[in-house]
């Protein structure tokens, strides 16, 4: 199932076209992404990254896309590797207390926000890198979305003759897409500053957008926003290719929520989530964990 097929039979099912709807489908889809995500652990959705420990420094940012750890190593000069042991950060602080605490790291720790960007997440390290290494961290991660087309780059146009303030979750209209909705800073008669809060879909590079005044102040021209960068253009995920029931019963329990249904729509919605949650468990937690060869072949007792 890709994100169109998708798209489309949330407005079947609900049987619901109606604007504030549709518009709000992209958010219906990622909230039932991130329950999958953050329930099961599936092999396919692991990637491997290497960076760098710079010497007396015993901090690590995790990747954008970090979702949960699988393994951290620190690749010695030999090439060898040793793999460090997470533990608590209380225990990487009163086991190495002080800033000359150094040597080749043992053990690892979520610590928390990065001090450059309070929305990711750091790694802190016992004892503190006594030289520079190279680190490869093997770790579950957040997929792109398979919304289509959403919006995640732009360049503005500031026009003039606007009146002065902050506007939240205006619309833009134009372009191939729809549902976007933005922050705007209006300084000096211009726009500054374009937030975009609502990324839409089907969107494409190159999309101008524009703004109705009414929703800036009442007053000015000139003002647009050219898309430069959207994301999944073809509007696939491993998710909508291997296991879309879950994509799509997980999106329908937003969207009656949504609608304000009865409750037991809700409860119908998600016992058949749960149900291809089960299924999708035993192959991300069971099949790909383990082999014939290991685990012998799986039986189905049979009567004599």
């Amino acid at each position: 199932m890709n994100y169109v097929q998708l798209y489309q039979a949330v407005q079947d099912y609900a049987e619901s076209t109606e604007q504030l709807f549709v518009d709000n489908i992209p958010t219906f889809v990622r909230q039932a992404e991130e329950r999958v995500y953050n329930t099961v652990q599936i092999p396919s959705l692991r990637k491997n990254v290497t960076g760098t420990l710079t010497a007396s420094n015993k901090y690590l940012s995790c990747p954008n896309d970090y979702l949960s750890t699988f393994s951290m190593a620190v690749i010695k000069a030999d090439g060898s590797y040793d793999y460090l042991l997470n533990k608590d950060v209380n225990f990487i602080r009163e086991s190495y207390p002080q800033p000359t605490d150094t040597g080749l790291p043992k053990y690892y720790a979520l610590f928390g926000s990065q001090y450059s960007n309070a929305n990711e997440l750091s790694f802190i390290l016992g004892p503190t890198p006594n030289d520079s290494y190279n680190v490869e961290l093997h770790y579950y991660y957040y997929p792109v979305s398979i919304v289509q087309g959403a919006i995640s780059a732009g360049t503005a146009n500031g026009g003039s003759s606007y009146v002065n303030g902050i506007y939240s979750n205006v619309p833009l209209s134009g372009g191939q897409g729809s549902g976007a909705l933005a922050n705007i800073v209006v300084s000096g008669n211009a726009v500054t500053s374009v937030n975009i809060k609502n990324q839409g879909n089907f969107y494409t590079v190159g999309d101008v957008l524009t703004v109705a005044s009414s929703y800036i102040g009442g007053s000015g021209t000139g003002f647009f926003y050219t898309v430069t960068a959207v994301d999944n253009i073809d509007g696939t995920s491993w998710l909508g290719d291997n296991y879309d029931p879950c994509l799509l019963y997980g999106t329908l329990r937003e969207a009656v929520i949504f609608q304000k249904g009865e409750q037991d729509m809700v409860t119908y919605y998600e016992k058949q989530f749960q149900n291809a949650m089960e299924q999708l468990n035993r192959l991300g937690t069971g099949l790909e964990r383990g082999d014939a060869y290991r685990d012998g072949q799986a039986r189905i007792p049979v009567n004599p």
